[in-house]
Order: C-alpha cells, then sequence, then structure tokens
C-alpha cells in the first residue's frame, strides 16, 4: 500500500525540476481575450501534431478558456515576468494593456512571445485534480530567438548560456600571457603590411580573441575575448595536431556529418596540415552571411536554434577555404591564419590576418604567409 504524500513535499520536490513557462490564451463564448498561465506545457505527438497543458479542474480560468473554440499556447521570453504575473491574477483586466493580434483561428497571439502555437481542441479528460488538454496544432511558429521564462523552486528565472566574452579560466589567462609574449612582434606585422592581425585561442568548441593589433583598411576585428564557435571548416588550424578523437567531435559540428561532409572536411584539413596556413576567400555575399549568423546567435544568448544558423552559414564558407596559390593569379583574401606551436599544456593557439587590401598578387599572399609563420614561431614553446 502507498503511503500518504505530504502536498508540501509533493510541490518542493517537483519544483526541482525546472519548467517553462507559457500562456494559454482564447477568446471567450462573450468575445473578450482570456489567459492563465501553466507551467505543465508539453508536445505529445509529431503526427498528428498534439500538444497537452494540464490546468486545475477547479481553475475559473481555464472553464471560460474551454467555451472557446481555439487556443493559443504562448511561450514567454525570460523578459516577460511581469505579464506573467499580470495574466497570473485572478481579478478582472488581466488583459489592461496587454499587446496582443489574433491568430488564423483568432486566439491571442501575445506581442513578444517566444512562439506560439494555435490549437483546437482535441480531448479533455480528467486526472485526479486537474485536466489533461490535448490541443491539435493548426498553426504556429516562433516569433523572438530569445531565452524564455522559467519557473524553479516557487521563482522565476531563465538559463545562463555561454557568453560571447569569454569568462577567464585557467586555459585562457595562460594563452593572454603568451600572446603578450608577441605582442610587439604581431604589432610590427600588422604595421609592416597595413593588416589587422589578432592571436586566437580554441578554449573548448570556441575560438577566442586573446590579443588584437588593428592597421587595416577594415575594422572586421571583434572585442577580445569574443568567442566564435570552432565549425567546419573554420578553426581546421586547431586541428592540426590535434588527437583523432578532437578532430572526430570537430567534425561532428558540422551541419552536415554524412561520410561526404567528412571525408571534403577532412581532406581540408590535409590541406591545412601541409601548408601549414588556412586560406579563406573573400566572397562578400557568404561573409555577410555568417557575420549575420553569428550577430544573430550572441544576440539570442547563443540558442541551440540560432548555433544551428551559423553551422549552416560556416558550412557556406567551404567552397572558399584553402584555395590553391597559383603564380600570375591575384586573391581577394577575407583572412590567413597559422598555428602558433605551443606546449603540451597550453590550448591550442593560432595567428590570424584580416583586413586585407583586395587583388593580392601570389607573391603578396605568399609574403604575407611567411611574416605570420615567422611570428608564430617566434612564440616561447619551450
Amino acid at each position: 500500500m502507498s503511503r500518504p504524500i505530504d502536498a508540501t513535499l509533493f510541490r518542493e520536490t517537483l519544483g526541482h525540476y525546472p519548467t517553462g513557462v507559457a500562456v494559454v490564451t482564447a477568446v471567450t463564448d462573450e468575445g473578450a481575450p482570456d489567459g492563465m498561465v501553466v507551467g505543465t506545457f508539453s508536445s505529445v505527438s509529431l503526427d498528428p501534431p498534439l500538444i497537452a497543458f494540464f490546468p486545475a479542474s477547479g481553475s475559473r480560468s481555464f472553464a471560460r478558456l474551454r467555451t472557446a473554440s481555439a487556443f493559443c499556447v504562448n511561450v514567454l521570453a525570460s523578459d516577460q515576468e511581469p505579464l506573467c504575473r499580470q495574466i497570473a491574477t485572478s481579478k478582472e483586466g488581466k488583459f489592461d494593456g496587454v499587446g496582443w493580434r489574433p491568430g488564423p483561428l483568432g486566439a491571442p497571439i501575445l506581442d513578444r512571445a517566444v512562439s506560439w502555437i494555435e490549437c483546437t481542441f482535441e480531448e479533455v479528460r480528467e486526472a485526479g485534480d486537474h485536466f489533461i488538454v490535448l490541443g491539435r496544432v493548426q498553426d504556429l511558429a516562433v516569433e523572438r530567438a530569445t531565452l524564455p521564462l522559467l519557473f524553479f523552486q516557487g521563482g522565476y528565472g531563465r538559463f545562463s548560456p555561454g557568453s560571447f566574452v569569454a569568462a577567464p579560466d585557467p586555459e585562457l589567462i595562460q594563452a593572454a600571457h603568451l600572446a603578450e609574449t608577441i605582442r610587439s612582434q604581431v604589432e610590427e606585422l600588422s604595421t609592416e603590411f597595413s593588416v589587422n592581425c589578432s592571436v586566437l585561442a580554441r578554449i573548448r568548441d570556441d575560438a577566442v580573441q586573446v590579443l588584437a593589433t588593428n592597421q587595416g583598411s577594415a575594422d572586421d576585428s571583434p572585442p577580445l575575448g569574443h568567442r566564435q564557435p570552432v565549425i567546419p571548416p573554420m578553426g581546421a588550424v586547431f586541428m592540426v595536431d590535434a588527437a583523432p578523437t578532437a578532430v572526430d567531435e570537430w567534425l561532428r559540428r558540422a551541419p552536415d556529418d554524412s561520410r561526404e561532409s567528412r571525408e571534403l572536411h577532412s581532406a581540408l584539413l590535409d590541406k591545412v596540415r601541409e601548408r601549414g596556413y588556412s586560406l579563406l576567400a573573400a566572397e562578400p555575399h557568404l561573409l555577410e552571411r555568417h557575420r549575420a549568423a553569428l550577430s544573430a546567435f550572441e544576440q539570442s544568448d547563443r540558442l541551440p536554434r540560432q548555433e544551428r544558423a551559423v553551422q549552416r552559414a560556416t558550412a557556406e564558407l567551404t567552397e572558399l577555404f584553402c584555395p590553391d596559390l597559383v603564380p600570375g593569379r591575384s586573391y581577394d583574401l577575407a583572412s590567413i591564419v597559422v598555428l602558433i606551436p605551443t606546449k603540451a599544456d597550453l590550448p591550442p593557439m593560432a595567428l590570424r590576418m584580416t583586413g586585407l587590401p583586395g587583388s593580392a598578387s601570389t607573391a603578396q599572399v605568399e609574403a604575407w604567409i611567411d611574416g605570420l609563420k615567422a611570428v608564430a614561431q617566434s612564440a616561447p614553446s619551450g
């Protein structure tokens, strides 16, 4: 026989599992917008598309919503806690001052929600002191790529994802110290060729900028501490001396993990190993798309959806990666990267040149590469 469960202990224990916060809205049979806050929203089925939420059987808000022909689940953003508290009130006027528009079936879509799912009632069944409400999805969309509002241990909050500005850690501090030992050489190189030069360190799955000098015509250097995901083909220089398991993990970060994709990126990595550097040709529209994806990724707090967009935009750069240098030709390059030899206890590091003038001759490109290699080799590695 099961023992009696204390209600307070039940709520406290389950409160250690974070849930998203959503507002279920509808236009009731009285013609007015209404809504209720739920923390029990869930996807149920893909075919047919079904979702569920679980209102208390005594909920007066749900009793009113149930009179509608359709309802909308609005996933709240982390900055919408005040709206959440307003809708959660039992007083009249919970929609006073609330911005919304009607969905295709007429249910209110709340302004600035993360996403919305408009449904018709599929089934409502009793489950203890709650209902299980199954909704058949009729339409849906993502409105704002940002962090959702969470409910945890009786309070509201949000995720704390990794920042684009790197937090201090031992590896990063060591990398910054090594970069300082070659600062004067990096600055001289930047001045000599009127280009931008930066030192990068691979910290887990990101390339982090730890030093920068900008003498190029284009101010394309991000701030110190800026992180950029290392996604094939980018970051190949970091994989030159990496263990097979690290290379395999790098290959898996491409949006396409097919055998063809792996073979292509492995062949590009072999090129970088053979040459000792990587080149990225300049194709303005692809580079701009990549920068826009990175910017959206940063502004969305590195959400998975935006990271997938970065993966796709990075994959488009594969055709620009490591072009062959042919005597007599000219090149428009976005970047040149060489590996900096480091001790085993340091993270992989690289020296990057950007802000390069266009229509550079093969001889000029080779001079840039030689300059980068000379500075990289001057770093203490013993």
